[in-house]
């Protein structure tokens, strides 16, 4: 799609508390354009774009819009808001997210991570190594790159690094120099309706990247498998575990809240080489296999081993990410985005793996009753390697669709098919006063979830005394 914008167009950004809303908002803006914005509550992307000086508008309403010319709309937001209703009264030309990023990217060279998991901590990793090489890179990302203390940033070099969004499917639309596919798993089936659906889209948003660049695609995931082996294109590199991988992860280990590894590197046409001795702060396999995307880009595009090596033992991490939240009698409290039965397992197997004589509580909010609904006997089986699981209430965000299973029962399913003990919990204060009551030095307690719940558990500290 072809958007000719002028620096004088009032561009409104609708749902601009989004972390991938705010972070192009924030791009625009640094690019000169008027931009504005609203949402029905204050976070802290809302804190850092009033910083910024960009307007904000508390509530969707159509008087929001008065001097606006352009509005881009995020993926969560429905036809019957009042601003986009208004906005087709008065026949303003109206863009999702995505090709708006399509078109603000279209003069750089993109590195475009994309995948169901994985995105955000891969797009970090790789915007750290580019930034400890000074090539100043523009970045925007799905959560806060701690090191940035923000999701995006205008880099003044030729290159974007950018995490897609396939919720809606305008991930295909960014054009992309290089790319990245972590794994293709059943997420946003509200939008694709079905696997075989989704698996298309990434084979389209593969075929896109020209034939001067490279998709990096990781194959110990069967989804990407499938898709690797549909495409005849030979711009594709591997990386994973998988004995086939261009880039094969060796010898990994784990010591705390760190991970070591080596990757075997054999590329066409190239004798093999053994990369030694990386070292990253984070937990579990899956971030291995992150680490080792941004290393293969990184290494393939020239960036020398010695600054790749050390920009990832120094990595800052992600907000939202096994973030240690506080201690509370001996006991650690984390914080991670984990909303998905994959993300969930990797989790508990990275902190099994790391903190072997530790016992897992983990804490539990569902987010979306569409997604609890479509993958309800995956969510019972995630927890196999955790002792106990708190339940809290499921996070709506918004949705209005009846939940087809009592809540009772889906407490029982987790206990019977994963073998722990739960506990259901109504709202934060009684989450704290059963941690006060069972947390000690034996046990490490992880948040999980994409609502509220983070919340929750950066207020723990002053509910639990």
């Amino acid at each position: 799609m072809n958007i000719n914008l002028a620096k004088s167009e009032i561009i409104h950004f609708v749902g601009i508390g989004g972390i991938g809303m705010s972070g192009l908002a924030l791009i625009m803006k640094g690019l000169g354009f008027h931009i504005q914005g609203s949402d029905q509550l204050l976070n802290k992307n809302i804190e850092r774009l009033k910083k910024n000086n960009i307007k904000f508008f508390l509530g969707h309403s159509n008087s929001n819009i008065k001097r606006a010319t352009i509005l881009v709309i995020s993926s969560a937001i429905k036809n019957n808001n009042p601003e986009i209703k208004e906005a087709k009264k008065k026949n303003l030309p109206i863009y999702k997210r995505g090709d708006m990023l399509a078109h603000i990217t279209s003069l750089k060279k993109n590195i475009v991570v994309a995948g169901s998991h994985g995105k955000t901590t891969t797009t970090s990793l790789i915007a750290s190594i580019f930034a400890k090489a000074k090539l100043d890179p523009t970045i925007i990302n799905g959560g806060v790159i701690n090191s940035l203390g923000n999701s995006a940033k205008l880099g003044k070099s030729e290159w974007s690094i950018l995490e897609s969004d396939e919720s809606d499917g305008s991930f295909v639309k960014v054009p992309s120099t290089y790319a990245v596919v972590t794994n293709i798993d059943r997420e946003h089936m509200d939008y694709y309706k079905s696997l075989d659906d989704l698996k298309k889209h990434f084979v389209k948003f593969m075929k896109k990247v020209p034939s001067f660049g490279k998709t990096f695609i990781c194959i110990d995931d069967k989804n990407n498998r499938e898709v690797y082996r549909k495409i005849k294109i030979k711009n594709i590199l591997t990386y994973g575990f998988n004995s086939n991988s261009n880039f094969k992860i060796k010898n990994t280990s784990f010591f705390k809240n760190k991970s070591f590894f080596d990757i075997e590197m054999r590329l066409p046409n190239k004798k093999k080489m053994i990369l030694k001795k990386f070292e990253i702060p984070l937990i579990g396999s899956h971030n291995i296999k992150n680490a080792t995307a941004a290393i293969a880009i990184s290494y393939f595009i020239g960036i020398p081993l010695s600054i790749l090596k050390k920009s990832l033992k120094n990595f800052k991490g992600v907000e939202r990410r096994f973030n240690k939240i506080f201690n509370y009698n001996g006991a650690d409290i984390y914080d991670d985005y984990a909303h998905h039965p994959t993300e969930i397992k990797e989790v508990i197997d990275g902190v099994k793996n790391s903190y072997k004589e530790k016992k897992i509580i983990c804490i539990f909010q569902p987010h979306r009753i569409s997604r609890l609904n479509d993958l309800k006997k995956d969510f019972c089986l995630s927890f196999k390697r955790a002792n106990s699981v708190i339940l809290c209430p499921v996070y709506k965000a918004g949705e209005n669709m009846k939940l087809d299973l009592s809540y009772y029962n889906f407490s029982k399913q987790i206990a019977k098919k994963s073998k722990v003990q739960v506990f259901l919990v109504n709202n934060q204060y009684e989450l704290a006063k059963f941690l006060k009551q069972h947390l000690n030095s034996d046990n490490i307690a992880i948040g999980m979830g994409a609502g509220s719940i983070s919340n929750w558990i950066k207020e723990l500290p002053v509910l639990i005394k």
